[in-house]
């Protein structure tokens, strides 16, 4: 991927040295580029002219990513996809039956919304800009007073303990920050529950927190009712609060000890900054990745939004606030009013509101946390919904498009970033359309094969080759599209709800840490059962078809492709559906270090494998003497600094890895206040580690090795599906009994 090599000047951002000539360029550019796109050629010309172009892209593909070369290859590859749509919009739309041509002017706006997208994903990442921290002045008297925020609502308080431990040990000056827990599930409203039971509960949580926040030096704070959800909370505490930044970290968002050092520095530097925003980056697996068994072989579905399109944004000063892991300065807070806004995605909705009001944001890409993904797929399409519906929200509410202020380019970024969600709309579409020619003979697309190979192949194959291009070290092959499928479902019937009321959604909490004792099949499946059963039915009947009536051979091979190729994305789906158990509350974390047990009067020298809050695993050195089970003792690890780190521990288990060493399974006992601190410390407080295993994950993956892999998951894990399915089956109908199912997953109230 392109880096560009500087930051920015001093009180300045790069999207500034940009004014209307780059605006009005940017039109000649794209308006040539549509008039070259619609110029007709006959059949024979376009595959030779999208032969050549594809070939020339494969030969830049591999050229150093020097910003000449980068702009070429996106201009070529955008003019392979304009081709092609202007070729779609005058010869393919057929009126000739009314059911015919109405599906298929939806499927035409779906392929619309799909290269605006792709056409505004290229000017978005046309360059990434490398930001760099900002070095902070000496005299620690010059540097910015902070108030950390860390709003809770239903955690537990064993993770929250966890995230103020490592808040209270950041490295900055103790007079010029103070921690500040934001309880909105022990607010007055909570603890006067008509409920008797919730009322108790809420006011054990309050009391439970309090003295968690005593105990630790954190500032407690709640307030009456909970109005506005996060938003109102957070502007409940800003008002109360007086420092000039403000840091924001959710609760389950553990800050390194250097997260302060690394992003106050800019706003001294740019008077007119109103944020640094940092990556949010995940220590576990999404249900994705966990029920395909790709965590730390794929990279993460969040890296490739915070790796290189908040990066893309930053280079046109629309990089956006995302709710936490960023700082933001309280005067241009003040400007707008607070954190309450008009749509439940507060966070972006701010930060467009400053940006039209001509201040600035910086995105820093260094992972500075360390937070929990979902856990369960109802916990994703949960969070997901939220995005789309608030997103759609912004869109509706306050156009970027129209909104006074607003740059050209940043009225593109924007909309960028609102329109995606739209996905929930297009992708059915996409699924239902072939089977519509297979099943019933309906066509919503009249073209022959020749024409589908000379115009959409190269398309298809431009939209991979970009796609790996831009993003090939931080996602799969086809990951985004199985991520749209699996949402869409779900968002679709939420996004109708935005468009009848925009101001109807509530905000709905994400929930974290949760446990899965046993496999089961997700309630949320159905869908994928469904749409799998109706494309088999289709290409059964396509093959049949096609078997006794060659006429049709040209569309019928060109559906048949097109329901393949969905096929493959719902087998990766039914993988998904499919939970795996989820046992710890916090995640392990890799982290091989030196490391010693101590017992008695013997001390086995060891390594670290992995690490949690509640517990370790350690490999002993070959020949050691081998603790049973139970023995307890002090665990020694020397950590990256070469700081000396102990902890009592007791042997949880003895047992060998795959390659036969002897390894111990720890779990941590009877520790101090600040054994625990160092714990914390030595788990979440290196960003450098963090940033390590964020380098190691995003390694490059060509088109078909992502393709390969993706499909090679998918058809184990249905494999895994069909054996359970068979067996529980088995145990309903001929032992009369039920098969038993995990209650531990989100309940889904779009």
């Amino acid at each position: 991927m392109f880096l560009l090599a500087d930051t920015p000047p001093p009180g300045s951002v790069a999207s500034d040295r940009k004014g209307s000539p780059w605006t009005l360029g940017w039109f000649l550019v794209f308006g040539a580029l549509l008039w070259l796109a619609a110029l007709p050629i006959d059949l024979s010309a376009q595959c030779w002219l999208a032969l050549a172009l594809i070939v020339v892209l494969m030969v830049l593909r591999y050229l150093p990513k020097r910003w000449t070369s980068r702009a070429l290859f996106l201009f070529i590859a955008g003019f392979v996809s304009l081709r092609y749509f202007c070729w779609r919009t005058m010869e393919t739309l057929d009126f000739s039956t009314f059911l015919g041509g109405s599906a298929g002017v939806l499927l035409y706006l779906a392929e619309f919304y799909g290269i605006c997208l792709f056409l505004l994903g290229i000017f978005v990442n046309i360059r990434p800009l490398n930001r760099r921290p900002a070095v902070l002045p000496q005299d620690t008297a010059l540097w910015p007073s902070v108030d950390v925020f860390v709003p809770t609502y239903n955690e537990s308080t064993e993770l929250i303990e966890v995230t103020l431990a490592a808040a209270i040990q950041i490295d900055y000056p103790k007079g010029l920050f103070t921690v500040h827990l934001l309880d909105d599930g022990g607010t007055d409203q909570k603890c006067h529950d008509k409920d008797p039971v919730k009322a108790a509960a809420a006011l054990q949580r309050r009391e439970d927190l309090m003295n968690l926040c005593a105990r630790m030096g954190v500032q407690y704070g709640t307030r009456a009712r909970n109005e506005h959800a996060k938003s109102g909370n957070l502007n409940e505490a800003y008002k109360r609060t007086s420092a000039e930044l403000i840091l924001i970290l959710d609760t389950d968002h553990v800050p390194t000890r250097d997260i302060l050092k690394e992003t106050t520095g800019w706003f001294l530097r740019d008077p007119k900054l109103f944020l640094v925003q940092t990556p949010h980056f995940f220590i576990n697996s999404d249900p994705v990745e966990r029920n395909l068994g790709v965590f730390g072989k794929m990279p993460g579905e969040s890296e490739m939004f915070y790796t290189v399109i908040q990066r893309g944004l930053d280079f046109w000063n629309a990089a956006f606030f995302c709710g936490s892991a960023a700082v933001l300065r309280r005067s241009c807070i003040d400007i707008v009013g607070g954190f309450e806004a008009d749509s439940i995605t507060e966070d972006a909705e701010i930060a467009l509101m400053l940006h039209a009001k001509g201040f600035r944001s910086a995105y820093l890409a260094k992972p500075l946390v360390a937070g929990l993904s979902p856990e369960t797929l109802g916990g994703l399409v949960l969070q997901r919904i939220r995005w789309a519906q608030g997103m759609a929200q912004i869109l509706l509410l306050k156009n970027p498009l129209l909104l006074p202020g607003l740059k050209p380019w940043q009225r593109l970024c924007y909309f960028n970033s609102s329109f995606f969600w739209f996905f929930g709309l297009a992708r059915p579409i996409f699924f239902v359309a072939p089977l519509m020619y297979l099943v019933s003979g309906i066509s919503v697309y009249r073209a022959g094969l020749a024409e589908v190979l000379v115009y959409a192949l190269p398309h298809l194959l431009a939209g991979f080759v970009v796609t790996n291009y831009q993003f090939g070290r931080v996602r799969w092959t086809l990951i985004s599209e199985l991520y749209e499928l699996i949402l869409s479902v779900f968002t679709l019937p939420a996004l109708l709800k935005v468009f009848l009321n925009p101001k109807a959604p509530d905000f709905k909490v994400t929930p974290k840490g949760e446990m899965l004792d046993r496999e089961f099949v997700s309630p949320l499946s159905w869908p994928f059962f469904v749409l799998t059963g109706m494309t088999l039915l289709g290409l059964g009947m396509g093959f049949w078809k096609l078997a006794v009536d060659p006429m049709e051979r040209d569309m019928m091979v060109v559906n048949l492709g097109w329901a393949l190729f969905n096929l493959v994305l719902l087998i990766a789906a039914l993988g998904v559906v499919f939970e795996r158990q989820q046992r710890r509350s916090f995640p392990r974390v890799e982290k091989p270090l030196p490391a010693s047990f101590g017992f008695g009067e013997m001390t086995l020298a060891a390594q670290l494998v992995d690490i949690s809050v509640g517990g370790a695993g350690v490999e002993l050195v070959r020949g050691s003497a081998v603790p049973g089970a139970g023995v307890e003792g002090l665990l020694a690890i020397t950590g990256t600094n070469g700081k000396a780190y102990a902890f009592h521990a007791i042997v949880e288990s003895v047992f060998r890895s795959p390659e036969g060493a002897l390894r111990l399974g720890m779990g941590f006992r009877h520790e101090s206040a600040s054994e625990a601190a160092e714990k914390v410390s030595l788990i979440y407080g290196d960003s450098e580690f963090w940033l390590a295993v964020r380098n190691q994950r995003t390694r490059h993956t060509g088109v078909r090795s992502g393709l390969g892999s993706l499909i090679h998951v998918s058809l184990s894990r249905c494999r895994e599906l069909s054996v359970y399915v068979a067996r529980s089956i088995r145990v309903r109908f001929f032992r009369g009994n039920q098969p038993n199912t995990s209650n531990n997953h989100a309940t889904l109230q779009p």
